[in-house]
């Protein structure tokens, strides 16, 4: 069964992801970012410039050769069928990602606004109501 992870109270969470993306990338984690199409513009954007001194490789489902694709440890994309790893799965969008329960781990990333926490909540009972036990990672103590 698919482990659940609500990280919430983000103040940013553009730069959020950025940050577990580089640690997951470090680690050797094969991870998927879905998101609205906006979100995963703004998102490879933020992952070429927030940090002078990193680089965490990753590319866009649907603009990168498969086997390119197949070997980038972070992929982006519309939708989770769309990307080669079956990993981890973090959430930037609304909306529960089509194929989750085929990862091995979801991670959702919540803002601290209202609209954000709202569909959260959706998306904590939907979790629930399929049978699994999402947990909640609160940030609004932890320092950036």
């Amino acid at each position: 069964m698919t482990d659940i992870a609500f990280h919430v109270n983000l103040a940013d969470p553009e730069g959020y992801a950025c940050r577990l993306l580089r640690k997951a990338s470090a680690s050797g984690a094969q991870v998927v970012v879905v998101g609205d199409p906006a979100q995963l513009r703004a998102l490879d954007q933020a992952l070429w410039t927030f940090s002078p001194a990193d680089f965490v490789a990753h590319a866009v489902a649907g603009a990168t050769p498969a086997p390119v694709l197949a070997r980038t440890p972070v992929v982006l994309a519309p939708e989770a069928a769309a990307a080669p790893h079956r990993q981890v799965l973090v959430n930037l969008g609304e909306e529960v990602p089509a194929g989750f329960d085929g990862f091995d781990r979801l991670i959702e990333l919540v803002g601290n606004d209202p609209a954000a926490l709202d569909s959260a909540r959706r998306r904590w009972k939907h979790y629930q109501g399929s049978g699994h036990a999402p947990r909640k990672i609160d940030q609004k103590d932890v320092a950036a």
